[in-house]
Protein backbone atom coordinates (compact mmCIF):
# COMPACT_ATOMS: atom_id res chain seq x y z
CA UNK A 1 0.00 0.00 0.00
CA UNK A 2 0.78 3.55 -0.77
CA UNK A 3 1.78 6.11 1.93
CA UNK A 4 0.93 8.91 0.68
CA UNK A 5 3.88 12.67 2.14
CA UNK A 6 2.49 14.34 4.28
CA UNK A 7 4.29 17.01 3.61
CA UNK A 8 5.44 17.81 -0.46
CA UNK A 9 8.61 19.76 -1.19
CA UNK A 10 9.53 21.11 -4.80
CA UNK A 11 12.12 24.01 -5.33
CA UNK A 12 11.76 27.40 -7.69
CA UNK A 13 15.16 28.58 -8.79
CA UNK A 14 16.65 29.10 -5.86
CA UNK A 15 13.39 28.72 -3.34
CA UNK A 16 12.53 25.53 -1.79
CA UNK A 17 8.77 25.45 -1.20
CA UNK A 18 7.31 23.31 1.32
CA UNK A 19 3.58 22.28 1.83
CA UNK A 20 1.83 20.47 4.43
CA UNK A 21 -0.14 17.47 2.77
CA UNK A 22 -2.75 16.61 5.32
CA UNK A 23 -6.05 18.46 3.52
CA UNK A 24 -8.46 15.57 4.60
CA UNK A 25 -7.56 16.20 7.88
CA UNK A 26 -7.11 20.17 7.95
CA UNK A 27 -3.15 19.39 8.18
CA UNK A 28 -3.17 18.55 11.82
CA UNK A 29 0.20 18.01 13.23
CA UNK A 30 0.89 14.33 13.38
CA UNK A 31 4.17 12.88 14.24
CA UNK A 32 4.68 11.80 10.84
CA UNK A 33 3.65 14.98 9.91
CA UNK A 34 6.28 16.71 12.01
CA UNK A 35 9.05 14.31 11.55
CA UNK A 36 8.67 15.04 7.09
CA UNK A 37 8.80 18.56 8.03
CA UNK A 38 11.91 18.68 10.28
CA UNK A 39 13.38 16.67 6.93
CA UNK A 40 12.13 18.90 4.31
CA UNK A 41 13.45 21.74 6.02
CA UNK A 42 17.00 19.78 6.86
CA UNK A 43 17.09 19.17 3.46
CA UNK A 44 16.73 22.58 2.53
CA UNK A 45 19.25 23.78 4.85
CA UNK A 46 21.74 21.36 3.56
CA UNK A 47 20.90 22.04 -0.54
CA UNK A 48 23.40 25.12 -1.61
CA UNK A 49 21.17 25.79 -4.18
CA UNK A 50 18.43 27.04 -1.85
CA UNK A 51 18.53 29.91 -0.47
CA UNK A 52 15.12 30.27 1.11
CA UNK A 53 12.60 28.89 2.34
CA UNK A 54 8.68 28.82 1.64
CA UNK A 55 5.98 26.97 3.79
CA UNK A 56 2.08 26.34 3.06
CA UNK A 57 -0.61 24.24 4.01
CA UNK A 58 -2.51 21.94 0.93
CA UNK A 59 -6.27 22.35 1.24
CA UNK A 60 -8.49 24.61 3.27
CA UNK A 61 -6.13 25.29 6.04
CA UNK A 62 -2.85 26.41 7.15
CA UNK A 63 -3.10 23.54 10.27
CA UNK A 64 -5.74 23.21 12.63
CA UNK A 65 -3.32 22.22 15.30
CA UNK A 66 -1.89 18.86 16.88
CA UNK A 67 -3.65 15.82 15.54
CA UNK A 68 -5.60 14.77 18.47
CA UNK A 69 -6.60 10.99 17.25
CA UNK A 70 -6.67 10.52 13.32
CA UNK A 71 -6.41 6.61 12.78
CA UNK A 72 -3.22 7.42 11.32
CA UNK A 73 -1.31 9.07 14.08
CA UNK A 74 -3.25 6.66 16.70
CA UNK A 75 -1.51 3.67 14.95
CA UNK A 76 1.87 5.47 14.24
CA UNK A 77 1.75 6.01 18.10
CA UNK A 78 1.07 2.61 19.01
CA UNK A 79 4.18 1.71 16.79
CA UNK A 80 6.13 3.88 18.54
CA UNK A 81 5.37 1.93 21.96
CA UNK A 82 5.62 5.20 24.08
CA UNK A 83 3.09 5.39 27.06
CA UNK A 84 1.42 8.42 28.26
CA UNK A 85 3.56 8.97 31.67
CA UNK A 86 7.24 8.95 32.36
CA UNK A 87 10.83 10.26 30.88
CA UNK A 88 10.16 8.39 27.47
CA UNK A 89 6.85 9.86 27.06
CA UNK A 90 8.29 13.25 28.24
CA UNK A 91 11.31 13.33 25.77
CA UNK A 92 9.10 12.37 22.67
CA UNK A 93 6.58 14.97 23.89
CA UNK A 94 9.44 17.59 23.76
CA UNK A 95 10.44 16.66 20.78
CA UNK A 96 7.48 17.01 18.60
CA UNK A 97 6.02 20.14 20.78
CA UNK A 98 9.38 22.49 21.67
CA UNK A 99 12.81 21.27 20.14
CA UNK A 100 11.82 21.22 16.80
CA UNK A 101 10.29 24.49 16.91
CA UNK A 102 12.75 26.01 18.68
CA UNK A 103 14.97 24.12 16.15
CA UNK A 104 13.05 25.78 13.14
CA UNK A 105 13.14 29.19 14.48
CA UNK A 106 16.96 29.06 14.34
CA UNK A 107 17.22 27.44 11.08
CA UNK A 108 20.53 29.50 9.21
CA UNK A 109 18.48 30.40 6.34
CA UNK A 110 15.38 32.61 5.52
CA UNK A 111 11.53 30.73 5.75
CA UNK A 112 8.40 32.55 5.35
CA UNK A 113 5.05 30.68 5.93
CA UNK A 114 2.21 31.72 3.95
CA UNK A 115 -0.69 31.20 6.15
CA UNK A 116 -4.89 30.71 4.77
CA UNK A 117 -7.84 29.26 6.87
CA UNK A 118 -7.21 27.52 9.94
CA UNK A 119 -3.78 28.52 12.05
CA UNK A 120 -4.63 26.96 15.50
CA UNK A 121 -2.18 26.42 18.06
CA UNK A 122 0.08 23.99 16.84
CA UNK A 123 -0.42 25.99 13.67
CA UNK A 124 0.72 29.48 15.64
CA UNK A 125 3.36 26.82 16.37
CA UNK A 126 4.76 26.45 13.26
CA UNK A 127 4.02 30.04 11.82
CA UNK A 128 6.01 32.04 14.72
CA UNK A 129 8.84 29.82 13.31
CA UNK A 130 9.29 31.17 10.46
CA UNK A 131 10.84 34.10 10.28
CA UNK A 132 8.22 36.33 7.60
CA UNK A 133 4.55 35.38 8.24
CA UNK A 134 2.11 36.61 4.90
CA UNK A 135 -1.51 35.44 5.72
CA UNK A 136 -4.57 35.90 3.45
CA UNK A 137 -7.64 38.16 4.78
CA UNK A 138 -9.54 34.46 5.46
CA UNK A 139 -7.05 33.24 8.09
CA UNK A 140 -7.94 32.17 11.39
CA UNK A 141 -5.23 32.70 13.94
CA UNK A 142 -5.86 31.41 17.79
CA UNK A 143 -3.26 31.71 20.68
CA UNK A 144 -3.38 30.00 23.44
CA UNK A 145 -1.10 28.78 26.32
CA UNK A 146 0.36 26.05 24.11
CA UNK A 147 3.69 23.84 24.13
CA UNK A 148 5.98 26.99 22.20
CA UNK A 149 4.82 29.72 24.12
CA UNK A 150 5.93 32.27 21.73
CA UNK A 151 2.84 34.87 21.95
CA UNK A 152 3.87 37.64 24.49
CA UNK A 153 6.65 38.03 21.58
CA UNK A 154 4.72 37.91 18.64
CA UNK A 155 1.99 40.61 19.90
CA UNK A 156 2.11 43.20 22.78
CA UNK A 157 1.65 41.12 26.35
CA UNK A 158 -1.30 43.21 27.27
CA UNK A 159 -2.82 42.31 23.82
CA UNK A 160 -1.97 38.28 24.46
CA UNK A 161 -3.34 38.66 27.92
CA UNK A 162 -6.56 39.77 26.42
CA UNK A 163 -6.46 37.19 23.28
CA UNK A 164 -5.65 34.37 25.74
CA UNK A 165 -8.65 35.13 28.11
CA UNK A 166 -11.25 35.40 25.49
CA UNK A 167 -9.98 32.41 23.52
CA UNK A 168 -10.98 34.02 20.00
CA UNK A 169 -9.79 33.79 16.47
CA UNK A 170 -7.94 36.64 14.84
CA UNK A 171 -8.16 37.32 11.21
CA UNK A 172 -5.33 37.69 8.98
CA UNK A 173 -6.00 41.24 8.82
CA UNK A 174 -6.22 41.62 12.85
CA UNK A 175 -2.94 39.70 12.95
CA UNK A 176 -1.22 42.05 11.28
CA UNK A 177 -2.70 45.06 12.75
CA UNK A 178 -0.87 43.51 16.40
CA UNK A 179 2.12 42.77 14.42
CA UNK A 180 2.34 38.87 13.92
CA UNK A 181 1.88 38.58 10.40
CA UNK A 182 3.98 41.03 7.74
CA UNK A 183 1.31 41.05 4.97
CA UNK A 184 -2.02 40.34 4.00
CA UNK A 185 -2.50 39.34 0.96
CA UNK A 186 -5.30 37.72 -1.13
CA UNK A 187 -5.67 33.99 -1.08
CA UNK A 188 -5.49 32.89 -4.75
CA UNK A 189 -2.27 35.10 -4.73
CA UNK A 190 -0.97 34.00 -1.23
CA UNK A 191 1.43 31.63 -1.55
CA UNK A 192 2.64 33.07 -5.52
CA UNK A 193 3.66 36.09 -3.54
CA UNK A 194 5.37 34.46 -0.59
CA UNK A 195 7.57 33.05 -3.76
CA UNK A 196 8.00 36.02 -5.60
CA UNK A 197 9.09 37.58 -2.30
CA UNK A 198 11.37 34.80 -1.44
CA UNK A 199 13.11 34.66 -4.93
CA UNK A 200 13.66 38.66 -3.98
CA UNK A 201 15.15 37.66 -0.83
CA UNK A 202 17.24 35.10 -3.12
CA UNK A 203 19.25 37.56 -4.35
CA UNK A 204 20.77 38.86 -1.60
CA UNK A 205 24.07 37.53 -0.28
CA UNK A 206 23.85 34.45 2.00
CA UNK A 207 26.31 35.75 4.48
CA UNK A 208 24.10 38.89 5.05
CA UNK A 209 20.97 37.05 4.99
CA UNK A 210 22.25 34.61 7.81
CA UNK A 211 24.02 36.66 9.94
CA UNK A 212 20.87 39.47 9.93
CA UNK A 213 18.67 36.94 11.02
CA UNK A 214 21.36 35.79 13.67
CA UNK A 215 21.56 39.28 15.24
CA UNK A 216 17.41 39.73 15.59
CA UNK A 217 17.32 36.36 17.20
CA UNK A 218 19.88 37.33 19.35
CA UNK A 219 18.38 40.30 20.44
CA UNK A 220 15.10 38.76 21.26
CA UNK A 221 17.38 35.86 23.30
CA UNK A 222 19.27 39.33 25.22
CA UNK A 223 15.28 40.08 26.20
CA UNK A 224 14.91 36.59 27.20
CA UNK A 225 12.57 34.86 24.41
CA UNK A 226 14.25 31.29 24.21
CA UNK A 227 14.52 31.20 27.91
CA UNK A 228 10.86 32.62 28.40
CA UNK A 229 9.97 30.44 25.81
CA UNK A 230 11.20 27.14 27.40
CA UNK A 231 9.70 28.22 30.68
CA UNK A 232 6.75 28.57 29.56
CA UNK A 233 7.23 24.63 28.45
CA UNK A 234 6.57 23.53 32.31
CA UNK A 235 3.65 25.92 32.67
CA UNK A 236 1.95 23.95 29.54
CA UNK A 237 2.43 20.47 31.28
CA UNK A 238 0.56 21.58 34.30
CA UNK A 239 -2.24 22.91 32.21
CA UNK A 240 -2.12 19.76 30.56
CA UNK A 241 -2.56 17.62 33.47
CA UNK A 242 -4.97 19.70 35.23
CA UNK A 243 -7.68 20.87 32.34
CA UNK A 244 -9.97 21.84 34.45
CA UNK A 245 -13.43 22.83 33.11
CA UNK A 246 -13.87 21.14 29.23
CA UNK A 247 -16.09 18.78 27.24
CA UNK A 248 -15.05 16.19 28.69
CA UNK A 249 -16.48 14.41 25.33
CA UNK A 250 -14.12 16.47 23.52
CA UNK A 251 -10.15 15.83 23.01
CA UNK A 252 -9.59 19.44 22.34
CA UNK A 253 -8.23 22.41 24.79
CA UNK A 254 -11.18 24.29 25.94
CA UNK A 255 -10.25 27.43 24.51
CA UNK A 256 -9.67 25.72 21.00
CA UNK A 257 -13.84 24.34 21.41
CA UNK A 258 -15.06 28.38 22.99
CA UNK A 259 -13.23 29.75 19.63
CA UNK A 260 -14.73 27.61 17.65
CA UNK A 261 -18.40 28.07 19.34
CA UNK A 262 -17.63 31.97 19.61
CA UNK A 263 -17.14 31.03 15.50
CA UNK A 264 -20.40 29.28 14.38
CA UNK A 265 -22.67 31.52 16.62
CA UNK A 266 -21.44 34.62 14.48
CA UNK A 267 -22.03 33.03 11.39
CA UNK A 268 -25.29 31.70 12.69
CA UNK A 269 -26.67 35.30 13.18
CA UNK A 270 -24.78 37.00 9.97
Amino acid sequence: MTVEPTVISTQRGAVAHIELNRPRYRNAQSYQLLDELDAALDRAIADESVAVVVLSGRGEHFSSGHDLGTPEHRADLERRGVGDEGLEFYDQFRKYNYDITIKWRNLPKPTIAAVHGYCIYGGWMIATAMDVVFASPDARFLAGLFEYFSVPWDIHPRKAKELLFESRFITGEEAHELGFVNRVIERDELVEEALRYAERVAENDPVALRMSKLAVNKAQDLQGYSIGVEAAFADYMVLMHTRGKRDPDSRRMGGVDLALRRERDSSDRS
